[in-house]
């Protein structure tokens, strides 16, 4: 992997969601290699391009097939999976062999600086610092690239989505 830009599988089943990830892919200089919407596509494009990183929903078209996935692309094809899903809660413990997970609904922005942190992470197979707000790594692969498991602070300059200003103090 070192010295060229990852090579990104992408499972997931809403054809609007894979379209704006492909893009981001591509923002970010990686190289979408293949679009699966259901387990039977993404096993077997994973197994035929053997990409870099597959970025995997949970719920696919055949149903919440995406953990087995995960592992499976981990156990047999050697690659490294990243959770992008609603269900978080529907992880196990161990992520199926997945390096991470990014929740639903996420940012433009979030899905990026994910994409560029893991990009350092599995070409030089140490992390650059803690995790960028919105991904969360697997405890596996948190030791693995020697990082702690909480996430970076949001910064002040960045708003964050839901987040509202302190009230001021009633004037006596």
């Amino acid at each position: 992997m070192n010295g060229r830009s990852l090579d990104i599988l992408i499972v997931e089943d809403e054809v609007l969601l894979a379209t704006e990830l492909e893009f981001l892919v591509e923002e970010v200089g990686c190289h979408p290699v293949g679009l699966a919407m259901s387990s039977d596509e993404a096993v077997a494009l994973a197994s035929d391009l053997r990409p870099d990183l597959a970025l995997v929903d949970v719920h696919l078209r055949d149903g919440p097939t995406g953990v087995e996935v995960a592992r499976t692309i981990h156990d047999d094809c050697g690659g490294v999976a990243l959770f992008m899903t609603a269900n978080v809660k529907r992880l196990p413990e161990d992520f199926a062999g997945a390096c991470g997970v990014i929740g639903k609904p996420y940012s433009e922005h979030g899905v990026k600086t994910a994409l560029e942190y893991l990009t350092i992470c599995l070409t030089e197979d140490r992390a650059p610092g803690p995790p960028p707000v919105g991904l969360e790594l697997s405890p596996a692969y948190a030791r693995r690239w020697g990082v702690d498991e909480r996430p970076a602070e949001p910064s002040q300059a960045e708003p964050q989505v839901g987040r509202q200003a302190a009230p001021q103090a009633a004037q006596a």
